[in-house]
């Protein structure tokens, strides 16, 4: 698919994240403003709250974006999502005879502040990309025995907190947690001395669903993507994540990027999994094309100087779906609602420079890494702002999801103190 021309002049730039292939959501608020739903386009942002009440958007009978959220488009189902994307396309697309309606609801990117797109219903983290499997697996049991014996069945997950996924911008506080070194018989309360990215992308259920759904219909359930850092102090996780998995290491927060790329922008960047090593059972057998090829990267910047990039990889290096790992999550009957968030789990390409996390960059500690700055890192220091990047490249044009940006702000002094 090429590039759609539109009037808002700044979308047709092929470098431009947002052009009118993209159209993804978001909410925002200029000054002392209500957050409202926002649609990007070029270097604006479409006020689609003021939209529908201006009359310009008209979906149901009943306000959809009088709320700050997206879940209410959510719940309205796929239909309406394309009826959305069709009248968004007929005001933005180039002579639009409604351009002079639309103008006025266009605000400057610039000046905007981004909040959460949705309101997260829960959140489900899974651990499905094999080389940070693999990686991960090696460095604590060995190769082998670095998959666990059901790895190459089903999509391994837990369930994380909905309540610390913030937006991109908000700064992270180094966690507290029970730590025990190999050489000390017992634990003890201290900062995270081992704190760490996962790059992820992050799936957003869209329509609700109570009992098991097949992988084709879990793709249809699927709203949009984000780009997704689930930070984890990696010192808690190995003290705390057996015999059931993490907990504190991964509570402190989770930052996502503050739009909503649509399935419907995404569609023509569909590419397949990689080959079975072992067949999958049949509730879980790809039924088609279902990753995506978007090219994913990860920055890191000590303060006060320039960013470094740490590694590149490619979503379409993930062994699950998405699809795949929603319908897993329902198999049990379990139901899944409107702004679920699943995590994909770490994504790492098979080299080095393609590693999505700074325990598999460092090699859990053992291997340094000299920024450009010729600093070092093993793991993050205080200060040190990590910056998710993802574009998908078109025939020209990018489909952009905006930055996962977060800084990392010195653990408290006494996490206990009050007053």
């Amino acid at each position: 698919m090429p590039l759609m021309k539109s009037w808002v002049e700044s979308a047709n730039a092929p470098d431009c994240p947002f052009p009118l292939n993209n159209l993804p959501y978001g909410v925002f608020s200029i000054g002392d403003g209500e957050p409202h739903c926002g649609v990007a386009i070029g270097d604006r942002i479409l006020d689609v709250t003021a939209a529908e009440a201006e009359g310009v958007i008209a979906l149901t009978d009943m306000p959809l974006f009088d709320v700050p959220f997206w879940n209410e488009l959510m719940e309205e189902g796929p239909a309406v999502w394309a009826a959305l994307r069709d009248r968004l396309i007929a005001l933005l697309s180039e002579g639009a005879e409604e351009r002079t309606k639309v103008e006025p609801l266009l605000v400057p990117m610039a000046g905007a502040e981004m909040h959460m797109p949705f309101a997260v219903s829960e959140y489900t983290d899974f651990y499905a990309g094999k080389n940070h499997a693999v990686n991960v697996g090696t460095m604590f049991r060995g190769a082998e025995n670095a998959l666990p014996p059901n790895w190459l069945h089903i999509p391994i997950g837990y369930n994380g907190r909905a309540s610390s996924v913030v937006v991109s911008g908000t700064e992270v506080r180094r966690p507290w947690g029970q730590l025990k070194s190999p050489d000390h018989d017992k634990p003890a309360f201290l900062p995270s001395r081992r704190f760490d990215i996962e790059l992820e992308m992050g799936a957003i259920v869209g329509t609700p669903s109570d009992g098991p759904i097949t992988v084709q219909e879990a793709d249809d359930h699927i709203f949009g993507y984000v780009l997704l850092n689930d930070w984890s102090a990696r010192d808690i996780q190995a003290w705390e994540y057996q015999p059931l998995g993490p907990f504190q290491a991964k509570a402190a927060a989770t930052t996502i990027s503050p739009w909503i790329v649509s399935k419907a922008a995404l569609e023509p960047f569909r590419t397949d999994t990689p080959a079975r090593e072992v067949e999958l059972l049949d509730h879980l057998k790809d039924c088609g094309p279902m990753l995506y090829d978007i090219e994913l990267e990860v920055t890191l910047a000590p303060e006060g100087k320039p960013a470094t990039t740490l590694a590149r990889t490619n979503y379409k290096e993930m062994y699950y779906s998405a699809a795949q790992q929603l319908a897993h999550h329902s198999t049990s009957g379990c139901p899944m609602n409107a702004g679920d968030l699943l995590g994909s789990g770490t994504i790492s390409g098979a080299n080095k420079s393609e590693r999505g996390s700074l325990l598999e960059l460092s090699w859990g500690g053992k291997e340094p890494i000299t920024l450009d700055s010729g600093e070092t890192r093993t793991f993050i220091e205080d200060n040190d702002t990590l910056t998710l990047k993802g574009a998908a490249k078109g025939d020209g044009y990018t489909i952009g999801f905006g930055d996962s940006v977060g800084t990392v702000l010195p653990a408290l002094a006494d996490p206990f103190a009050r007053g």
